[in-house]
């Protein structure tokens, strides 16, 4: 018991250091004046009074806290250990002078910064973050470096393959991070050992990779380890699957798609996606269960430790992987110990030791969601699971409820209660509290074990054996694809929150306190009931029939996926963030994938696609360059590594744009065989359905898809010569569907060329609020009378066809 207090008494200096900004001799003054305090208890004189002062303090914490505080601990050793955390947090806090990066922020002046990339990149669609650790840097003109210490966040332009330990060269202005009444960005990073933001001056030459530093080796092989443990995923699961597994395995949430992490938000079930203690409490449930059923109580939980060690070193083994991993062994720890009370004190003190390293750390809102995650768990396992077998055998014979009480316990109680004490953190923090997440938290919850377990272990297995890998990820398919389809189900049809604006953190505390009293006021409960030996076969039972049922999920998810004799076009929604741009995906009656350019946002055609193509066969027969335009190209280098082409038509200039050199660079290194493409070329689809080539030219190409009664004009790449020549065409083909041009560019789609075509159905790629300002207004005027559909709007478009009637499919009315 000393050891809570004295972790208690640490912990709570770090928060008073940060309240009382006292220098460090201050605080160290304190402490050495408490530390010759308690030598006085030692003395004649001296020790009656400094005793009962000491054992009145403890008795009254004993009161408020229900603990028992051990009567040699005097109020003098608290006091000792209180000014030592406030003198540590004090120590922390950077000094700000010209040999310190945040010196040159905000002074209006461009910067050239030299420095090493201190972590893995952080990519997202439009640009890469990059931790730097700054080791120089000088105003652009001069030619003299200034040595200087700390890291900066710079964001820089995507596809720069980056690695951890390039040594870097940035040019542009320092920033301080941005703060306001709603979230302090700045705190935030400073919190990371971040002072300043650094956003490149130039397009593609303001990051310049000077060579390599020599990486710390260890670092190094783990994010190594993560590198390949992603593309394993991105491999085995399709799209928006993969993306969630690199979310909850490895905590890189860059490629999930903006769709579904909105959905996770509104129904508050992010907290699956993100690295915290709540998985690793999962895991370490998981694998003690597990473990302990094959090789017993201890051995089993040493068995669980290793687990949850190999899966730290695969989520990036990170400061809060690393505490997050630590709270899942704590959790574990106190229950096997068998008394709540042990794991409390230990939880205490891993606390404090990991502030004693990083005083930063009571103010992470990870480390609050893990802390509060594994006490809830300490506190209300095993109280939970003998109350649901009480209550199951009222209701149910005795084995059966006993045989129940397991998996029900292991699998759904311990996930409710981590969530029960990590609400009131939620709400402080984001004002907010999801209705929705009422709903959809115990729908998602129970299946996040096997999400975890199997997910793990494909990617694990997969790195050395891919088939057996890969089996093991059509075993968890069906629970990603659950989650994500139940969430998204829940945010479209129950969404409801009720903003509660800022909640005082005395309110918090009272809800705490309440929450925490009750288990040690209450009599401890009776030991949890043995299992029986004739509970294996039914166990063994209810595992074959989840088997059974998984098999039968994957197999109809593959009969459904099968070529079902139809001809489909769909305008996939792949714009975003005011950029628009076309990605049209083609599936033949034979079960053929053509893919017509891939528009701006990887993970939205990473998703579209992993939604459409079949579990089996991730993998496109075509990819057709039909214009080389900004916003058309900028997808495909790195979606193509999830869904490889294995062949390519280009049409337009193959050097002509920043992002036409990118892909040619990517398809010459994968060695895919690439095509020029001429007009008058015809692709036999299968079945008598057809795609032409009306036009060819330095912008890109006019196609048409073609099956029986049905056409799509397809004008990707449409210029003003290519646009003349096909209205010159005395013989015009019947078009059924138009594909606005330029995502409704008012030069390129006259009044005359929509009329040239008569289209049953008019389609149109566009974002929302596009920058350009599109569609033009003009275009829409002349639509008068079409039926007209939008993707800012309709959301994906798909038309399907048997050659004589037409099948219209929106994801949005």
């Amino acid at each position: 018991m000393p050891l809570l207090w004295l972790s208690l008494a640490f912990l709570c200096g770090i928060l008073l250091g940060e309240w009382l900004a006292w220098p460090v001799l201050a605080w160290l003054w304190l402490s050495g004046l408490a530390l010759g305090l308690e030598f006085l208890r030692f003395l004649p004189f001296a020790k009656r009074l400094t005793a009962q002062i000491s054992n009145a303090a403890a008795r009254f914490l004993s009161r408020i806290a229900f603990l028992s505080v051990p009567a040699p601990l005097s109020i003098w050793t608290l006091l000792l250990f209180l000014g030592l955390g406030a003198a540590r947090y004090q120590v922390s806090q950077p000094h700000f002078g010209p040999d310190f990066i945040a010196w040159y922020n905000d002074q209006e002046i461009s910067l050239v910064v030299e420095g090493v990339v201190d972590g893995p990149p952080d990519e997202r669609d439009t640009y890469t973050y990059l931790r730097v650790r700054v080791e120089r840097l000088h105003p652009v003109g001069e030619l003299l470096f200034t040595p200087v210490g700390g890291a900066l966040l710079a964001k820089v332009p995507p596809y720069g393959e980056w690695r951890y330990g390039d040594l870097i060269r940035l040019e542009g202005e320092l920033r301080t991070p941005f703060s306001n009444e709603a979230f302090s960005y700045q705190e935030y990073l400073a919190r990371q050992g971040i002072h300043a933001v650094l956003t490149c001056a130039g397009e593609n030459d303001c990051a310049l990779r000077l060579g390599r530093n020599p990486p710390d080796l260890l670092r190094g092989m783990i994010y190594d380890l993560r590198q390949r443990a992603m593309s394993v995923i991105y491999r085995f699961f399709p799209d928006p699957e993969a993306s969630l597994m690199a979310g909850i395995l490895l905590g890189i949430e860059s490629g999930i798609p903006e769709s579904v992490q909105t959905a996770f938000k509104e129904t508050g079930t992010s907290h699956i996606i993100a690295i915290s203690g709540f998985n690793f409490s999962i895991i370490a449930v998981m694998f003690t269960y597990l473990f302990g059923r094959l090789f017993g109580r201890w051995r089993g939980m040493l068995a669980a430790f290793v687990g949850i060690a190999v899966y730290a070193m695969l989520a990036g083994a990170g400061a809060a992987v690393i505490r997050a991993a630590i709270m899942g062994v704590i959790s574990q720890f106190g229950k096997q110990m068998g008394r709540r009370q042990n794991g409390v004190n230990t939880l205490l003190f891993v606390a404090a030791v990991m502030a004693l390293f990083d005083p930063y750390v009571p103010w992470d809102v990870g480390f609050q969601l893990s802390f509060m995650a594994t006490l809830g768990l300490v506190l209300y396992t095993d109280p939970l699971s003998q109350a649901f077998t009480r209550f199951a055998g009222r209701r149910l014979p005795a084995d059966a409820a006993r045989r129940l009480a397991g998996p029900v316990g292991e699998y759904f109680l311990f996930t409710m209660a981590a969530q029960v004490t990590t609400l009131p953190v939620t709400i402080y923090h984001f004002q907010r509290l999801s209705l929705s997440s009422l709903l959809a938290n115990p729908l998602i919850l129970p299946v996040q074990p096997p999400v975890m377990i199997l997910g793990g272990l494909a990617v694990l297995v997969g790195l050395w054996i891919a088939p057996l890998g890969q089996a093991l990820a059509y075993l968890t398919w069906p629970f990603i694809g659950y989650t994500i389809r139940m969430v998204e189900f829940v945010a479209q049809h129950f969404t409801g929150s009720v903003a509660l604006g800022a909640v005082s953190l005395p309110l918090v505390l009272a809800f705490y306190f309440v929450l925490f009293a009750w288990p040690f006021v209450q009599t401890r409960l009776q030991a949890s009931w043995a299992r029986q030996a004739g509970d294996s076969v039914p166990r063994l039972a209810w595992v074959l029939l989840l088997g059974l049922g998984v098999a039968t999920i994957v197999v109809w998810q593959v009969v459904l996926s099968a070529p079902d004799g139809r001809l489909h076009l769909s305008v996939l929604d792949v714009s975003g963030d005011a950029r628009s741009g076309d990605a049209l995906l083609i599936q033949t009656p034979l079960g053929r994938t053509l893919l017509v350019d891939g528009g701006p946002s990887p993970s939205r055609l990473s998703d579209s696609l992993g939604r459409r193509l079949p579990l089996t066969r991730r993998s496109l027969d075509y990819l057709i360059v039909a214009s080389v335009e900004p916003g058309q190209l900028d997808a495909l280098p790195g979606v193509l590594e999830r869904f490889p082409a294995s062949n390519v038509l280009w049409s337009g200039a193959p050097l002509g744009t920043f992002e036409a050199r990118s892909l040619q660079e990517y398809l010459a290194q994968a060695q895919i065989p690439v095509s020029k493409a001429q007009a008058g070329q015809v692709f036999d689809l299968g079945e008598g359905a057809r795609l032409r080539v009306l036009t060819a030219g330095r912008d890109g190409s006019v196609l048409l898809l073609e099956w029986g009664y049905f056409s799509a004009l397809l004008p990707v790449g449409l210029n003003f010569e290519s646009m003349q020549s096909l209205l010159n065409d005395p013989d015009p083909p019947a078009v059924t569907a138009l594909l606005l041009t330029d995502s409704g560019y008012a030069p390129l789609n006259p009044p005359e060329w929509i009329a040239r075509w008569q289209p049953q159905v008019v389609l149109l790629s566009v974002s929302a609020g596009d920058a350009h300002g599109l569609p033009d207004p003009e275009v829409l005027d002349s639509l008068a009378g079409y039926t007209l559909l939008r993707t800012d709007r309709n959301g994906w478009i798909e038309l399907s066809t048997d050659g004589r009637g037409l099948w219209v499919e929106v994801e949005r009315r």
